[in-house]
């Protein structure tokens, strides 16, 4: 079972580059003494809400998989 932690990772190597949350939008340099802020608010590029194109939700846990249909490009390539 992935951890809320785990699911929210935004700073894992395979990130989908098109995948969006409101913290990248904050020009500071990181905190390690703060808590995490996430709120769990993440978008797709390519469709503009919290669904990927292959309607899985968009999140880090399931967008820094490069075995998802949609990955990196934001179309469905064929399984």
């Amino acid at each position: 079972m992935t951890t809320e932690a785990k699911r929210y990772e935004v700073s894992h190597p395979h990130l989908c580059p098109h995948l969006r949350w409101k913290g990248i939008f904050v020009g500071v340099e990181h905190d390690p003494t703060m808590p995490s802020m996430s709120s769990g608010n993440f978008w797709c590029v390519y469709t503009h809400n919290c669904l990927g194109p292959d309607r899985e939700l968009a999140e880090p846990g399931n967008c820094s998989v490069s075995a998802r249909a949609c990955y990196g490009t934001g179309e469905m390539a064929d399984k």
